[in-house]
């Protein structure tokens, strides 16, 4: 680790770092993630909130190591009142805000990733601490974010208000991707349980996890942290994720 060499950029900084990106994305996420239509709303993170867009670069190359993306929000409630669909709700209102002229008063995390070469090396809570510190040069109140909790798609038939509150031995959350935010401060809030919605076709559905759906009803998808309802009579599959919201108070 302490060989690693790297420069924190942001989109201002480099303005084709939108294409840079793509293939870290595609290799962290399972496929169908990729297809909630809200975030196609990506690109306008990059054309305009580009400080709000950071990457890890290794000195000397274009290799990404790690890949942030933000979103201020004019949000001026309690984090018990976050909105129920959680990251579609935190970009398209992001985006709103924007080109209302809002001013904001939260950041709101949107996506961390550490490629895979580059996992177990702690990047990902300094990732977390560079959005933190990120609030805190926009002089915003906090951080929030609607985490994925990365071990939950092991449990799918757990329900997340339950899953959340698993412990380890040091009384932190189980969850390791909500361990990294909660030891840099960050708070369970609340599940939000319409996080992101993808919709599909039968086909899309069998195209996306490479599985075979030949009855109606729900099914367990790798990568997928709730079951996916497969509907074979009207031809389409729906996936309704739960996320976790976290609130770091800055």
């Amino acid at each position: 680790m302490n060989d690693l060499k790297y420069d924190i950029v942001t989109a201002a900084d480099r303005p084709d770092l939108m294409n840079l990106v793509t293939e870290v994305t595609a290799k962290a996420w399972p496929e169908f993630m990729l297809h909630d239509p809200v975030a196609a709303l990506f690109t306008r993170l990059y054309a305009d909130l580009p400080n709000q867009q950071f990457a890890f670069m290794e000195s000397g190359t274009d290799r990404i190591i790690v890949l942030g993306n933000t979103v201020s929000l004019a949000w001026h409630y309690e984090p018990s009142e976050l909105s129920d669909t959680g990251w579609d709700w935190a970009m398209q209102s992001g985006i709103d805000d924007h080109d209302a002229g809002r001013t904001p008063t939260v950041l709101c995390a949107l996506q961390i990733v550490v490629a895979r070469e580059f996992q177990g090396r702690g990047l990902s809570r300094t990732a977390v601490e560079t959005m933190r510190s990120l609030a805190r040069r926009m002089n915003l109140k906090s951080l929030i974010a609607p985490v994925r909790p990365s071990s939950k798609a092991n449990h799918p038939l757990v329900p997340m208000e339950e899953y959340i509150h698993w412990k380890d031995d040091n009384g932190l959350p189980s969850d390791p991707w909500m361990r990294v935010h909660a030891r840099c401060g960050g708070q369970i809030v609340k599940t939000c349980h319409q996080a992101m919605k993808i919709s599909g076709t039968v086909a899309e559905w069998e195209e996306w996890t490479g599985m075979r759906f030949p009855r109606s009803g729900k099914h367990i998808v790798p990568g997928a942290l709730v079951p996916v309802d497969i509907d074979l009579e009207v031809d389409r599959g729906l996936y309704i994720e739960p996320n976790v919201w976290m609130h770091h108070p800055l």
